[in-house]
């Protein structure tokens, strides 16, 4: 009888082999991105309207990579804030066609911050797209050109085209500050230090000395102390 009892009773804890342990050890899970792209930047969270109309772009885009547009009302269906972040991730996943299509619709529906426009600049220049370049930049100029009140967008769209080497475009932005300075009725344009060095510099570059001077001399004492001259 005793013989039986102390057969049913249970192994005791200290009595478990390392191959007991590791045999009902669970397995660790590991979560992670589905390729090597990094993680989304703070602040651009996409909801679930603007991931379905990204995942639609895509789509359309293979089945018929040769169109020139998509449909529309895969992306004006969507609110500001996911349009823009829509925008955004393609840039960030160098989709510049399809960003070029969410871009559209952003100036379409809403008003192009300049910032956009600088950053749009960039990714085309980083796929060699630089007559797409051209036409944006012309787009903009057919727009409306710049508005007076975006200097921070300014800045960086002119280093984007600077930084590009699109000479012409260069040229245009110059042009449209100018109006939109004549515009206002003061017959000047408003233009910090550092931007109409920067301007100045690429014009030396590009070979437009006339440009480089006109700078210069709206500047006056201020690239006199700089260069040296009397």
């Amino acid at each position: 009888m005793a013989y039986t009892l102390h057969h049913k009773l249970p192994l005791s804890p200290s009595t478990t082999t390392a191959a007991d342990a590791v045999k009902y050890r669970l397995p660790t899970i590991r979560c992670g991105p589905r390729d090597n792209r990094g993680p989304l930047l703070k602040g651009r969270i996409l909801s679930i309207e603007a991931i379905q109309a990204i995942q639609s772009l895509k789509r359309s885009h293979r089945t018929n990579p040769a169109s020139p547009s998509l449909p529309t009302d895969i992306l004006t269906r969507l609110i500001k804030s996911d349009l823009v972040a829509a925008f955004n991730e393609l840039l960030r996943q160098e989709h510049c066609t399809l960003a070029l299509q969410a871009f559209s619709t952003i100036r379409s529906e809403y008003r192009a911050e300049l910032s956009m426009y600088a950053d749009l600049v960039s990714a085309l220049a980083k796929k060699g797209l630089t007559e797409d370049i051209d036409a944006l930049i012309g787009e903009l100029e057919m727009a409306g050109g710049i508005p007076p009140d975006d200097d921070k967008g300014l800045l960086k769209l002119v280093k984007a085209v600077i930084d590009a080497d699109r000479r012409e475009s260069t040229v245009r932005i110059y042009g449209m500050m100018k109006r939109a300075g004549s515009g206002s009725g003061s017959g000047s344009f408003d233009m910090d230090d550092y931007l109409g060095k920067v301007l100045r510099n690429a014009f030396r570059r590009f070979g437009e000395d006339s440009l480089a001077g006109e700078i210069e001399a709206k500047f006056g004492r201020f690239y006199k102390d700089i260069l040296g001259r009397p």
